[in-house]
């Protein structure tokens, strides 16, 4: 498989992931969604606003602009829920276009940035950005194990899972 094919799908499954969590979510009483559930960014909203700090707003442009915007990872960027969700399924549609406009060479390369503590690092491009999808997954499975502690129902989020469904697709 070539990168931007394997990297297109991983863009495509953030998407599909991403609203099948949001919608499961959304669901939950103001109490629930807000309330400190023992995750690193406390709860359900600070960690979806984290996905929207790390993924949209400083792993987008270092990969769509070559720069690398300084925010807390723990920054609120969106109070409100409703936007905040709004936001997530918005940025997570544009991946995808991005890896399109991508040349195959491109992820032999490295990606150079500027880490949020100040500090230069040249990474492997292509790691890096299966990073970015390992990351919202890695996020997106603990608010499914919170959902699962406070006894709501949880979506199924495999890679499997969607690829299944699209090929049940006429």
């Amino acid at each position: 498989m070539n990168p931007i094919t394997h990297f297109s799908q991983l863009a495509r499954y953030n998407v599909w992931a991403t609203a099948r969590l949001l919608d499961a979510v959304a669901s939950l009483g103001d109490e629930d969604y807000r309330c400190d559930l023992g995750l690193f960014f406390r709860s359900i909203h600070g960690t979806l606003n984290h996905l929207l700090v790390g993924e949209h707003h400083i792993w987008f442009p270092r990969f769509a602009e070559g720069r690398s915007p300084s925010l807390a990872l723990n920054a609120e960027l969106e109070p409100e829920r409703q936007a905040l969700d709004a936001r997530l399924r918005a940025g997570s549609v544009r991946w995808e276009p991005l890896i399109a406009t991508l040349d195959a060479a491109r992820f032999d390369g490295t990606l150079d940035y500027i880490t949020t503590k100040g500090v230069p690092v040249s990474l492997p491009f292509a790691a890096t950005l299966a990073h970015v999808f390992n990351h919202g997954t890695h996020h997106r499975g603990q608010i499914t194990a919170v959902l699962t502690r406070l006894r709501q129902p949880c979506p199924e989020l495999d890679l499997v899972i969607m690829l299944q469904h699209n090929q049940a697709k006429p």
